[in-house]
């Protein structure tokens, strides 16, 4: 490996003293260009380059010998050490939750981060695309765009239509190759029994959902619509991406505030919505996962990566702590019980230095000390603490050990990939063990007093809130990445053929949400939306104590109240930081090429894109007959943090820098209020609060897999006359040979 990459640098340096890089990047790129390059690198990125411009420049590019065009050297020294030692191979498939590869990745993201210009940038990331791991390239160039000031507005493709892999099923993309092999030419009735269709357009799409019931393995798989959802894990790794655990604070965007804070209370978010979705299945409690016991209920990832590895299934009863895993399993114990002592206490002391654990703000401090993140003094700014993440060690633990894994040559499980990770049942357990911690910090602080849930001269008149009604529908999304191009393609720099998988997620009716409020004042408010179950799946009123963890937050947003009457109606496609389908990326591709302003694109069919939560998830599933929620909602005044512009709310502004996970973030009331901390129920209630109950009706919809299977197998087959049975008391639950009266009473016979 080490002769390898040495010949890499090598063939590069006899490359560049030929080629004047600077004819293929203009000097100033403006957004439209800087798009269509990085829609260009990411393209097909487990093939070879096929683009010229990319390839030439990659090639011809020396880094050792351009230190200067880099803000801080010591990067560039550090990736070189790096390459000369030896990375993750191609082929291989990267997980950040390897020490060494994580290492590896980072040490390519600040290389890319730290370009002084966007030329450069792109010429670093062009070289990354011919030698680096492709994993290791994606991941660095994600994170990289999403925190360079010269990379506002670039719209990144979808992690599903990048990497497929970890979207759809390995079946699926069997299909798509057998397709590709035999040039589309199948059974009539084979691709019709499994699904496989051809468009007027010569566009193939494969319909996943047919063999949905053969995956399962116990009842938590009746959540895999909720679970598997490709937008829901696209908003889990996009979160990732924009605070990476990893990452230094001075390189986070100024506008992402409260980062620890905000960590938190988003896996607070999913595991209350997760929690919502398994009440709609009359599922109970979320297990809390203990590490001496097996593991009732397993997982079946059904997927394959593109080197042949495949995700390994987790069986039931699954024997959690073996011999080689005990030492871990200390580790994650101790870990969580000097977290637990130090919240308790109230203070912890690390590296002789005190962090006190017992205002409201030393949530940022829990935040680091779970996420290891806490400053030593004196230390390398490029060492990693990643042993000290408490989750990635918890993760070790379920997983195959990638805590003590080889260096290069891993089998991640789904949990081990930000992409994959919410797929598992058991990745909720893990992070409710984590999210326990933050409620118990939030324990030690006082309740609310009435005066701070109180506002004067405010009160919530009446909400009024549409018929609520979730289904099912189907969403083809492009999974052409996943099947590799012949020849003549990469010459060509397209594929013949264009492969759609039909994809059944969850999806709701529009409505709206109508509130009247008085005020005897004009003043700025924050108006907050929550939605939170009503009953357990015993049909048991939950105490609201215990159920304010499970409200999930539908929207906030900030708000100029008017003397009197004032009526707010909320419709819940424009609810905040909420994203609709995404364009696919060969549609942008075309709209891209065809435009002279992008910024239109931006504002009004890329909106939130990177950042924004599936609208079509708003709602949990409900049921048939129609299932009780609790909707709250609650207004208090503005208190604005220091030193933030309000113009950044306009999202008419065309400067490409609205980018913002929550408008409560501008606020100084801490995310989750007010169900962030212990309810007194004397103290609670306020005028300017309100609880309405709404109810959900799910519209059922039948698969059309019965039709398929009607119509191709064998029916009116009697294999009973055909099978010989040895012993009188062959399945003594049914008797199978005797013809039976259902008339008769039971008692009769």
């Amino acid at each position: 490996m080490k002769s390898i990459a040495l010949l890499v640098l090598g063939l590069a340096a006899m490359a560049s003293a030929h080629i004047d890089l600077d004819v293929h990047l203009s000097v100033t790129m403006d957004i439209k260009q800087k798009q269509m390059f990085i829609l260009k690198l990411l393209n097909h990125v487990i093939e070879p380059v096929m683009y010229e411009d990319i390839k030439e420049i990659g090639m011809n590019f020396k880094i050792e010998e351009n230190v200067n065009l880099y803000t801080r050297t010591d990067v560039v020294k550090n990736f070189v050490n790096w390459v000369k030692m030896g990375m993750l191979p191609r082929g291989e498939i990267f997980t950040i939750h390897v020490d060494r590869q994580l290492k590896e990745v980072v040490s390519m993201f600040h290389l890319l981060y730290y370009a002084k210009d966007f030329n450069t940038f792109i010429k670093t990331a062009c070289w990354m695309r011919l030698y680096m791991n492709e994993g290791m390239f994606v991941y660095a160039l994600t994170v990289a765009v999403r925190h360079r000031e010269d990379c506002k507005g670039i719209i990144l493709p979808p992690p599903y239509e990048i990497y497929p892999y970890y979207f759809v099923r390995a079946d699926v993309i069997q299909k798509a190759y057998l397709l590709k092999m035999k040039r589309g030419l199948l059974d009539a009735k084979l691709c019709d029994f499994y699904g496989i269709t051809k468009t007027d357009k010569g566009v193939y799409v494969i319909d996943e959902n047919i063999f949905d019931k053969r995956v399962y393995l116990s009842d938590e798989d009746t959540l895999r619509y909720f679970t598997e959802d490709i937008d829901l894990n696209t908003y889990y790794y996009y979160f990732h991406v924009d605070y990476p655990f990893w990452m230094k604070d001075n390189v986070i965007d100024k506008l992402k505030m409260r980062r620890w804070e905000l960590n938190l209370y988003v896996w607070q978010q999913i595991l209350a919505r997760y929690y919502l979705e398994r009440l709609s299945n009359g599922l109970g409690e979320i297990t809390t996962l203990t590490w001496n016991k097996p593991i009732r209920k397993g997982y079946w990832p059904w997927m394959l990566l593109h080197n042949g590895v495949q995700l390994p299934l987790r069986p039931n009863n699954y024997v959690l702590v073996g011999d080689k895993d005990i030492n871990v399993v200390r580790l994650v114990e101790n870990y969580e019980m000097i977290i637990k002592d130090a919240i308790i206490k109230g203070y912890i002391d690390i590296n002789g230095i005190r962090l006190d654990l017992v205002k409201y703000e030393d949530v940022e401090t829990l935040g680091k000390i779970v996420f290891g993140k806490i400053d030593k003094v004196e230390v390398d700014k490029f060492h990693i603490d990643a042993y000290r993440y408490l989750l990635i060690i918890m993760k070790s633990v379920m997983g195959l050990n990638t805590f003590n894994s080889d260096k290069y040559f891993v089998t991640p499980t789904v949990l081990d990939i930000y992409q994959t990770a919410l797929r598992d049942p058991i990745f909720y357990q893990l992070q409710k063990r984590v999210c326990d911690l933050l409620i118990l910090f939030k324990k030690r602080l006082p309740c609310y007093t009435k005066e701070e849930l109180f506002f004067p001269g405010v009160k919530i008149d009446n909400i009024v809130v549409d018929k609520l009604v979730t289904y099912f529908d189907d969403y083809l999304m492009d999974m052409t990445n996943a099947v590799t191009l012949t020849g003549d393609e990469l010459k060509k720099t397209t594929s013949d053929m264009v492969f759609l998988v039909r994809k059944r997620r969850l999806n709701h009716q529009p409505f709206t949400i109508t509130l009247d409020i008085q005020s005897d004042k004009t003043v700025d408010c924050v108006v907050r939306l929550f939605l939170g179950p009503k009953e357990d799946h015993w049909g048991r009123l939950i105490d609201l104590d215990q159920n304010r963890v499970n409200f999930v937050e539908l929207d906030s947003f900030l708000y100029k109240l008017n003397t009197g009457k004032n009526t707010i109606v909320r419709n819940s496609m424009d609810m905040h930081n909420l994203v609709r389908d995404r364009i696919m990326t060969r549609d942008l591709w075309k709209k891209i090429d065809t435009m002279t302003d992008m910024r239109d694109l931006l504002m009004k069919d890329l909106r939130n894109y990177h950042t924004g939560f599936p609208t079509r998830l708003l709602l949990p599933k409900g049921r048939i007959g129609g299932m009780n929620f609790l909707l709250y909602a609650i207004v208090t005044p503005l208190k604005l943090v220091d030193n933030v512009d309000i113009n950044i709310l306009d999202t008419n502004r065309r400067d490409l820098v609205v980018d913002f996970r929550s408008t409560v973030l501008l606020d100084k009331m801490p995310l989750g209020f007010p169900f962030d901390r212990t309810i007194d129920v004397a103290k609670f209630f306020t005028p300017n609060m309100k609880f309405v109950n709404v109810v959900i009706f799910h519209k059922k919809q039948v698969c059309d897999m019965k039709t398929r299977w009607d119509r191709w197998v064998l029916k009116n087959y009697n294999m009973i006359d055909r099978t010989i049975v040895g012993v009188d008391d062959y399945m003594t639950d049914v008797d199978i040979n005797k013809k039976v009266d259902k008339d008769v009473n039971l008692f009769d016979l």
